[in-house]
């Protein structure tokens, strides 16, 4: 009877414990060579990018840590492959690996489908040898026909929609009209020059580095169990996928089994996402971001008092943008700083300093009420001096101002009346100068005439002369 009763409690205990831990180590552990390449990190990835090339070559960087695939079994890790195969409005983005020159095996596609209204719905299908058969991964969609589905018990879960999908980067990239199909041109034996191979990690590592992201991946994405997409067994598993029996054969082999060798490795795995992805980052930027808030609103307030001594447009959007846009210490300096010396210097010493120049400078070299702006100006300093700032700005800057306009005044007054003399004098000089042309002409006239007259005179005296000795000496005879 005891026996009875210890076999039915055992027997209820693994009932139990396969109902509740059976799912997610079904999610995390699959005995499959699909272990070492995490989908749910493929697909945040995919999210993320902006072309597939980046996306190819960000899958392919050791810095990332999504890769860990070995497929040939050489302990490096296998360059995937990034290609598009199109049909209609539903693009297969095909991951390829390269077993050797001859032999390839799909790793999983993407069946990205665009629906009507510019809906767009994506899924995330792992091949059959690598995940077995339906592991499939999509956005947690808001459509879900159980409206009591909330995903795992302890994750939130972010719900999609079609019109969220159509706005990912690599989305609009896709779709665009000037879209050229991207096939990747690498190969066994030609690869890109940035990539170089490196040594795979033993799941448990690759375990514990993913383990820490696994309340992101579940709380965006979720398992399915079937295609979406209609014509998925029609075009691409008949058109477009490449398998190799060798994958096959090392599964059944268990070449795959050595990766799982090494359990003491999850502790170095969670070790170095610690190193590089620290939990006080978050902390520390909440912190950041709450300071920067608080000091924007400080700024904001700065600038908006500032606007009372200059124009109310420039303070404002220099303050805000300034403050709102730049990080944590810029905002504080920047729009405490600047809006205190433009709002408190400058205007103070463009009424006192300016004012001063022009009533002493001006009114002095060009008017006659020298005492009077004297006077006006310095008692204006003596006022500001002893605290009464506002009477002396008002006395320099009304005052000066007044007599510089009668300044001006006169002296435009009086360029007016040099201009109208200067031309008066000029019709003068043309006037005379006329005269005198017609006097010099004149005079050259008379004189030729008188010279004329004088040698006329000169020639009938000769002749007379001549007559009379002519006469005088016939009287001689």
């Amino acid at each position: 009877m005891k026996k009875v009763i210890i076999t039915s409690i055992l027997a209820l205990l693994v009932t139990v414990w396969s109902a509740m831990g059976a799912p997610d180590r079904q999610d995390e552990y699959l005995g499959l060579p699909g272990d070492n390449l995490n989908l749910y990190a493929v697909m945040k990835l995919f999210q993320e990018s902006e072309t597939l090339e980046t996306f190819e070559r960000d899958l392919n960087s050791e810095d990332s840590r999504i890769n860990n695939l070995d497929l040939n079994g050489d302990n490096m890790v296998d360059y995937l492959t990034v290609s598009d195969y199109v049909d209609g409005n539903v693009h297969n983005i095909v991951l390829r690996a390269y077993l050797n020159q001859n032999e390839s095996q799909d790793v999983a596609v993407f069946i990205v489908e665009q629906l009507r209204n510019g809906e767009v719905r994506i899924q995330l299908v792992g091949d059959e040898a690598l995940y077995g058969k339906n592991y499939i991964i999509e956005p947690n969609y808001a459509e879900t026909p159980n409206p009591g589905y909330t995903g795992r018990a302890s994750v939130a879960v972010v719900g999609y929609t079609y019109y969220d999908i159509a706005t990912w980067p690599v989305i609009r990239y896709m779709y665009h009209p000037g879209y050229i199909i991207w096939r990747s041109s690498w190969r066994w034996g030609y690869y890109p020059v940035y990539w170089h191979p490196w040594r795979t990690h033993y799941w448990h590592f690759y375990y514990g580095y993913h383990y820490n992201w696994f309340t992101y991946y579940h709380s965006h994405y979720r398992p399915w169990k079937r295609v979406r997409w209609h014509r998925y067994d029609r075009f691409y598993c008949n058109h477009v996928r490449v398998y190799s029996p060798t994958v096959v054969v090392n599964i059944n082999r268990g070449v795959y089994r050595d990766t799982y060798s090494r359990p003491d490795r999850r502790r170095a795995g969670e070790q170095l996402y610690a190193r590089t992805r620290p939990a006080t980052r978050s902390n520390t930027s909440t912190a950041v971001r709450s300071r920067t808030e608080t000091r924007q609103g400080q700024g904001n307030t700065v600038s908006r008092r500032s606007t009372n001594a200059r124009s109310d447009a420039r303070q404002v959007t220099r303050g805000s943008t300034r403050s709102a846009t730049r990080t944590e210490a810029r905002p504080v300096t920047r729009s405490n700083t600047r809006s205190a010396t433009r709002s408190e210097a400058r205007p103070v010493t463009r009424s006192n300093t300016r004012s001063a120049t022009r009533t002493e400078a001006r009114p002095v070299t060009r008017s006659s009420n020298r005492s009077a702006t004297r006077t006006v100006t310095r008692s204006g300093q003596q006022n500001i001096s002893s605290g009464k700032a506002t009477t002396g700005r008002r006395t320099t800057v009304t005052a000066p101002a007044r007599q510089s306009s009668n300044n001006r005044s006169t002296q435009a007054r009086a360029s007016q009346r040099s201009s109208s003399s200067r031309q008066k004098a000029a019709v003068k000089s043309n006037n005379s100068s006329r005269r005198s042309a017609a006097t010099v002409s004149g005079s050259g006239k008379a004189r030729s005439s008188n010279s004329k007259a004088v040698r006329s005179s000169q020639s009938a005296s000769r002749s007379k002369k001549a007559v009379e000795s002519k006469a005088r000496t016939t009287r001689r005879k």
